[in-house]
């Protein structure tokens, strides 16, 4: 194409989306203004909730057309019938016209021959065309003429300029330079568990954000009914990875770490590997299980109540039988604590009624006998000393406090048959593996709402009552009011009626509701760094998810975890058996060649059969190792911190745990810097395995340069790093 052919078509692309944007404008606009007339709708309490429900539809309308401000429109595919589709972050159709769109939805079935036609399997397409934008501006194009090499064709400029620009705060989304290996995993049909694994920096994270973006599209009811969770590795992942699904349009996402699973409660330690393996196994339930049954006790000695007429004994036979029928009826801990007391208190009944009536009632005097077992049992309810009894042989307990005793007391751990390595002075300092034991004793010990309905009750019936007042006033004034504001009782029904309404309603977000609850179940889930999950937490969440509908992602060569994966069946076959699936990437986007193959050198050392990603470009920089004095080590990570500040881009020094200005590896995992500095890489390896991994986390975080400074001998899977003095 001449210089001149590219100038007129560059400006023919721009008059095109111009016209989008002026149609986006036009449909922008509509919303708002719908929305403004919801907001100042005046009518019955009903109209009112449906209004409300209206406007909320309509912000989120509205949110979805706003992220496609910036980069509307990327591209352009050619028909080899010479129909062309241009495809873009959205659907845009024309006013007139609801089933030929001006602009392809990247998500719908017509849009995916852009991500995976090929010049060997064209997919009955002639062209692609991609767009370089800057906000509304389209500043060029490349063509990709398929059948045809060389004749205009420029292959991956639009995926190389992407992987080869500055870093800046957050992950970006590629739903412009999404890959064929990619579109196939995104577009995936599959209703359960999907695995991604892929080594560092083949975008499995954002591939797995793209397949939520996209089930949310094709599924968007049972979807947004429900939502959808993604659980990461810690917050600054969550803050990295926050904005791709929102720029996708996207928004009924909850975003968690596992420390973070339950309302309410974060848990900010991490414990030694023995303990953390042994809260993740699975046969930590036997042992939570014990620890409960443990406080459910019989008196060793017999105990004395003593009523107005008459002394009962409490002995270990009859609390005995009370404990077993609690036991056996199923129910949780503390729900079955009715089901213990009532035969308590009816076998204490029964023979104290046998012994007051003994000698002057007879079995015909019925009335006399059911007032005093009456009687009897009211004494027995306001009996301090029965109260403080129930008390000790079957407490109402909470999940922080049996795993706090539990932790904390050796007696206690031998007696549910516990591991001593299970010890801790401070039994509620709750660490991440802490987490699911709690989640895990919620259910265990179940929770009597009886305190919380009948509060709600009383609330709701003065809801009630000041509606009731609230209505004959409005019906009282009515002489005085014009014929748009008349309200008449009919509308409102009955004042329980439109106080139940308003309780009913919850103004927040879905996402915040579903963050709330701990019951909240979620239609999808997404698992990243899924490889350091525990059999425990994958018990947590497959219980918020019912359907079992997760992706799975991670890389099992950079598990950290004792209580982690060794391989994906033997986490997911307990939960889904053949219901899962098993997808890799294999290509690198993020780590250029000549640091990849210093990552694989410590790769090869501790994982030998794992093959490292291909990496898809080189950079041209070689990585380089320093070795300092102790004295030096300080100011030569100021001058890494300062030289890389006057650049574009993001830069982190990574060193071991407690080093002062260096992240662990640990907080980096998932994230990416233009430039790292790895700072002793010999102390990381010294923590055996784990340190390992984290030392090829560290290694490849870089997207451009990376350093390493020393002071002893480098490992000798480093060996191959340039020394620079």
């Amino acid at each position: 194409m001449s210089d001149q052919g590219y100038a007129n078509e560059l400006r023919s692309e721009q008059d095109y989306v111009d016209g989008l944007y002026a149609r986006l404008d036009a449909e922008r606009a509509r919303v708002k203004g719908r929305y403004s007339e919801t907001l100042t709708v005046r009518g019955n309490a009903t109209v009112m909730v449906e209004r409300d429900a209206e406007a909320r539809a309509l912000a989120k309308e509205s949110a979805r057309l706003g992220v496609a401000d910036n980069g509307l429109c990327f591209g352009r595919l050619d028909r080899e019938t010479g129909e062309h589709t241009y495809i873009g972050r959205i659907g845009i159709y024309d006013e007139s016209n609801e089933f030929e769109p001006l602009l392809q939805d990247w998500r719908a079935p017509a849009s995916q021959a852009f991500y995976t036609a090929t010049a060997a399997s064209p997919e009955q397409m002639r062209r692609r065309r991609q767009f370089h934008t800057r906000g509304r501006q389209v500043m060029d194009f490349t063509d990709e003429v398929f059948g045809r090499p060389g004749d205009g064709e420029r292959g991956d400029a639009a995926l190389l300029a992407a992987v080869d620009a500055p870093r800046g705060e957050g992950m970006r989304d590629i739903v412009a330079t999404i890959q064929a290996e990619q579109d196939r995993i995104i577009r995936l049909d599959h209703p359960g568990t999907l695995v991604i694994e892929g080594g560092p920096g083949t975008g499995k994270t954002v591939v797995a954000l793209h397949r939520v973006a996209y089930l949310l599209y094709t599924q968007r009811e049972q979807m947004e009914r429900n939502g959808v969770l993604v659980v990461g590795p810690n917050t600054a992942f969550l803050r990295h990875i926050g904005r791709v699904l929102p720029s996708l349009g996207e928004t009924n996402v909850v975003f968690t770490t596992t420390a973070d699973l339950l309302p309410g409660l974060h848990a900010a330690g991490e414990d030694e590997p023995e303990p953390a393996r042994l809260k993740g196994s699975l046969q930590i339930l036997d042992v939570l299980k014990a620890a409960v049954a443990d406080r459910q006790r019989v008196p060793e000695q017999p105990v004395t109540i003593e009523l107005p007429d008459v002394t009962v004994r409490v002995g270990a036979d009859v609390a005995d039988w009370a404990r077993s029928e609690a036991r056996e009826s199923g129910l949780p801990h503390n729900l079955a604590r009715a089901t213990f007391v009532e035969v308590l208190t009816w076998a204490l009944t029964e023979r104290a009624i046998a012994r007051i009536g003994e000698g002057w009632l007879t079995r015909a005097d019925r009335e006399a006998w059911e007032n005093m077992r009456a009687d009897l049992r009211a004494e027995l309810a306001e009996h301090d000393g029965f109260t403080a009894l129930l008390d000790e042989l079957w407490p109402t307990l909470t999940p922080e406090s049996v795993l706090a005793e539990l932790l904390s007391s050796p007696d206690r751990l031998r007696a549910a048959g516990a591991d001593d390595a299970l010890w801790r002075a401070d039994g509620e300092a709750w660490t991440v593996s802490d987490v699911p034991l709690l989640d895990e004793l919620i259910d265990l010990l179940g929770r009597d709402t009886s305190v919380e309905d009948a509060a709600a009750e009383r609330e709701r019936k003065a809801q009630a009552a000041y509606a009731e007042e609230v209505l004959d006033l409005l019906v009282n004034r009515a002489d005085h009011m014009d014929d748009e504001d008349h309200l008449f009782a009919t509308d409102m029904l009955y004042g329980e009626d439109l106080a139940e309404r308003f309780l009913e309603r919850d103004t927040r977000e879905l996402a915040e509701r579903a963050a709330a609850d701990r019951d909240w179940t979620y239609r999808h889930i997404v698992v990243d760094e899924a490889q350091e999950l525990s059999a425990m937490e994958w018990r947590v969440l497959m219980r918020r998810c019912p359907s079992h509908s997760f992706t799975v992602v991670g890389d099992l060569a950079q598990r950290r975890s004792a209580a982690g994966a060794t391989s994906w069946a033997e986490m997911l076959d307990t939960y889904v058996p053949g219901r899962w699936l098993y997808r890799s990437l294999t290509v690198n986007y993020r780590t250029p060649a000549e640091i990849m193959a210093v990552a694989a050198a410590v790769l090869a050392d501790f994982a030998p059969d794992v093959t490292p990603p291909e990496s898809v470009r080189a950079c041209g920089v070689q990585p380089w190792g320093r070795q300092l004095s102790p004295a030096e080590m300080p100011a030569a990570i100021e001058e890494f911190v300062r030289d890389e500040a006057g650049r574009e881009g993001t830069s982190i020094v990574i060193g071991p745990p407690g080093m002062p200005g260096a992240v662990p590896a640990s907080e980096t995992k998932g994230l990416e810097f233009d430039a790292v500095l790895v700072v002793e890489p010999e102390h990381i390896l010294a923590d055996g395995p784990r340190g390992a991994a984290e030392l090829y986390v560290a290694l490849t975080r870089a997207t451009q340069r990376l350093g390493v400074l020393h002071e002893g001998p480098l490992p000798p899977a480093l060996s191959g790093l340039y020394t620079s003095k």
